[in-house]
């Protein structure tokens, strides 16, 4: 695909969904609007965008991530179930007023250019053990299953991006992750949010700069 993304894009805002580059999400549509929203971008290029719903109000957060819809099928109740593979995030800039029953906005990609492309800055192999240490220990520590064979088959990247979306951890700690520019800064991140909840049980709210 093409580095030169739609900039207006339809988006589907969800609380709860962090959604990342090299990623895979599944939806269950069953909405009108957003029924409308999947069936035009199945028309047009296959690309939407999801971002978080911010708790009050109408507001989302500022930061999403671009999706091409993978697959596609159609219930016999009017459901639609998609999968979204993540492709670069992007920035908002403005809501795009119109008499649709989805919302659309302004985006730019020009932070996250480096999603579509390969990344030639890996992180230490040290520091990525450290990490896959910490991800089992929280997840031996919650109860929680992860598939470790075929996660390792995941590039880096990937691998990264699959932690954090899936984690234990809040929406907010999420959200910060998703806007961490390069994958360094957000592996250190991860490593410190995961060191947090392994030591103090996620009992209390933790603060990131």
């Amino acid at each position: 695909m093409k580095d030169d993304f739609p900039k207006q894009i339809p988006v589907f805002p969800l609380s709860g969904v962090i959604y990342f580059p090299k990623t895979n999400l599944p939806l269950n549509i069953f909405e009108t609007r957003y029924l409308n929203l999947v069936n035009d971008c199945i028309k047009k290029d296959k690309l939407m965008g999801m971002v978080q719903s911010k708790k009050n109000g109408n507001e989302v957060y500022k930061i999403g991530c671009l999706g091409k819809i993978s697959d596609f099928h159609r219930g016999e109740d009017n459901r639609v179930l998609i999968n979204l593979t993540g492709v670069i995030r992007f920035e908002i800039k403005k809501e795009i007023l119109n008499k649709k029953l989805y919302r659309e906005f302004e985006v730019s990609y020009e932070k996250f250019n480096q999603d579509t492309k390969k990344d030639d800055r890996l992180v230490e192999k040290q520091e990525i053990n450290l990490l896959f240490d910490k991800t089992k220990n929280l997840f031996k520590k919650r109860g929680l299953i992860l598939n470790w064979k075929e996660f390792e088959k995941l590039d880096q990247v990937q691998q990264i991006n699959t932690i954090s979306m899936i984690a234990p951890i809040s929406n907010e700690e999420k959200q910060k992750l998703l806007e961490a520019v390069s994958i360094g800064n957000k592996t250190k991140t991860l490593l410190e949010i995961l060191e947090f909840y392994l030591y103090n049980n996620g009992s209390e709210k933790m603060t990131i700069q």
